[in-house]
């Protein structure tokens, strides 16, 4: 009985020809807006994060400083396709010029006063 009800339920929902109708959507895109937009940032940094953790054989403490340090490289360092191989910092303004990135950022970063 519980089972039929359900279905009566579904099928009222889902197949009617009254105003509003569901809308289908059956494919992620990189592009979006309203309710076809996605999350594929968000999934792309997971997977980075999942990658680094896999090869370290898991986080050992919550408050690790490697998520820090990912997060750092990821918006100071790493080159993005999305911004045309710029990373965002240079999007924004800042460069980090240098054989080595990671130096250049230190540097200035122990420059800075606040």
């Amino acid at each position: 009985m519980d089972c039929q009800l359900n279905r009566d339920a579904f099928n009222k929902e889902y197949y009617t020809n009254t105003k509003p109708q569901s809308q289908h959507i059956n494919a992620i895109k990189l592009t979006g807006h309203g309710n076809t937009a996605n999350n594929n940032k968000m999934e792309r940094i997971n997977g980075e994060i999942r990658d680094r953790e896999k090869t370290m054989r898991g986080l050992k403490i919550k408050e690790t400083l490697i998520l820090r340090r990912m997060q750092v490289y990821h918006n100071f360092i790493k080159p993005h396709e999305g911004l045309d191989g710029k990373t965002p910092a240079e999007a924004c303004g800042i460069e980090l010029k240098g054989d080595s990135k990671w130096i250049t950022l230190i540097q200035n970063a122990s420059m800075k006063t606040i």
